[in-house]
């Protein structure tokens, strides 16, 4: 494929089509909806309509729908039957490091991961929305993309994206039935059996071959250097902000984990380096050092210029590798989104080859178009109003605390009710300490998977936090929303209480399905 980007960066807009589309001129439409706010404030009036027509420039958002389970019954029971063999085998939480297994099942199926290029990311937060944005921004050039994704918030499909959907029940069970002779045939062969993530990145691997994709999204797993996914010889490696996080296997300081994450970087590929903390970072530049790659790093080659708060999102400034993107309509939250959306940005354009070979931007009305469109379920994610319900997957004390000042950011709900279920192998205790500032009354409750905290345990955590007070226990999770929302409403219709449902990607996928958040 070329190295280039299929649009002319020099191109005005509308210069594919010659036409403005069906919404007609921007400033039009900004004019027609500041005349028909004349009952309202000014300054809000003006606010919206830029977000609104902002919005009308990239058309409808895309890829905010997550897989629901087959209509056909019959095509359901042969997907549950895919799924009980996955995971009939070692979960992710059972790990034996090592790259034998997955190399093997390359190597009998003839090396697909090696038919495509690929970007791959690593870090402690923001992996899955920076795969999302980077997702987007690739379609936006007429690329076709694979995406792949972990955990997944309610169906194991929605692991393997194609183009920005979600890969079809269909194709998930065709892939494994082609992929499961060779399975077998590995598994006799090895010490221990695939994983279940080793044989999803296999099939996600066949699956992009497949298709074909000309380019592949690839997000690690856990750590970097032995994950199952580290059988890709990626052009740009990117890492995201690394914090403490799962320390009882990728080691407990942050040089430790920078140090398994940096093994994505290959010989002569392009890092794009996040924030980082500075003993992170310095690991990071030494393995690029060893391995001659290059590096842009956030705050210095590229970052977020200027950012304002929007209605549905915020309005930002990106400078990328090869200038500056004025007038990004991001529609989610909070200032670790603007940051991610910079590092999604630098990573595409090393992909293109500005920066290095190209001393250009990319178009900037696509850059537009593909930003307005990203969705991030789960992600300070509003699924019910009045009041308001807001999902976020924070799992980690850095997550938690950059969610914990983008609700504030974006929302100032006057009283906030946190419901939190929490996986018992996090930094509990970090989690609560990040939410006790914004958090008024906090119910604890767990979903529904085994690794879910014990509530008694969890709550004697929250009382020594929040005090006695402010906590409450309800083991169900349908029970500790109805509970949240109860507490919300006592203030009124009007007051502006909103509940926060956080602590796990798994609370998160079983919240959504009970509010109704399903397709």
């Amino acid at each position: 494929m070329s190295e280039q980007p299929p649009h002319d960066p020099h191109e005005g807009p509308g210069d594919a089509s010659g036409e403005e589309g069906e919404h007609g001129d921007p400033l039009e439409r900004f004019d027609e909806i500041i005349d028909a706010e004349t009952d309202r404030d000014p300054d809000l009036a003006v606010i919206e309509a830029g977000s609104r027509t902002l919005r009308t420039q990239a058309g409808p958002a895309g890829g905010d729908e997550l897989p629901t389970r087959p209509e056909d019954p019959e095509l359901d029971r042969a997907l549950r039957a895919v799924e009980a063999e996955l995971v009939g085998r070692w979960p992710e939480t059972k790990l034996e490091p090592s790259l034998a297994r997955i190399t093997a099942l390359m190597d009998v199926l003839g090396e697909p991961q090696r038919s495509y290029p690929s970007i791959h990311i690593t870090g402690t937060n923001g992996k899955t929305t920076t795969a999302r944005m980077i997702e987007a921004l690739l379609g936006a050039f007429d690329l076709r993309t694979g995406r792949y994704s972990s955990p997944h918030v309610q169906a194991m499909t929605e692991r393997i994206s194609l183009d920005g959907a979600p890969i079809s029940a269909e194709r998930f069970i065709e892939t494994y039935q082609d992929l499961r002779p060779y399975v077998e045939m590995v598994d006799a062969a090895q010490e221990h059996r695939l994983s279940f993530f080793e044989v999803m990145t296999g099939m996600a691997y066949a699956a992009f071959a497949d298709a074909p994709v000309d380019v592949a999204v690839v997000e690690v797993g856990m750590g970097g250097s032995w994950d199952a996914t580290n059988v890709i010889d990626a052009s740009v490696a990117v890492v995201t902000p690394i914090a403490l996080d799962h320390t009882d296997r990728l080691g407990e300081t942050p040089e430790a984990i920078a140090g398994e994450k940096s093994g994505i970087v290959k010989r002569g590929a392009t890092v794009v380096l996040a924030q980082q903390p500075v003993e992170a970072a310095s690991v990071v530049l030494r393995r690029a050092v060893e391995v001659d790659a290059t590096v842009a790093r956030e705050g210095l080659e590229f970052g977020v210029v200027s950012r304002e708060v929007a209605v549905g999102g915020q309005l930002l400034t990106l400078r990328g590798l090869g200038g500056e993107y004025p007038e990004v309509f991001l529609p989610l939250h909070g200032a670790h989104m603007a940051h991610n959306a910079a590092v999604a940005l630098a990573a595409v354009e090393a992909f293109f080859g500005i920066g290095s070979r190209h001393a250009r931007t990319l178009d900037v009305d696509a850059v537009r178009t593909a930003f307005a469109s990203v969705a991030s379920p789960g992600r300070l994610e509003v699924v019910r109003r009045s009041p308001t319900v807001v999902l976020d997957a924070a799992h980690n004390p850095a997550g938690a605390q950059a969610t914990a000042a983008a609700v504030t950011e974006a929302f100032g709900f006057s009283r906030l009710i946190g419901v939190v279920a929490p996986s018992a192998e996090k930094d509990v205790r970090g989690v609560l300490e990040a939410f006790e500032p914004v958090f008024a009354e906090v119910v604890l409750t767990r979903n529904a998977t085994p690794r879910a905290m014990d509530v008694d345990e969890l709550a004697a955590l929250a009382v020594e936090v929040f005090g006695e007070e402010r906590v409450q226990v309800e083991p169900r999770l349908d029970d500790a929303l109805e509970a949240a929302i109860t507490l919300a409403e006592e203030e009124g219709e009007y007051s502006g209480a909103g509940v926060l449902v956080t602590g796990s990607v798994f609370t998160v996928g079983e919240a959504r399905l009970l509010l109704g958040k399903d397709r």
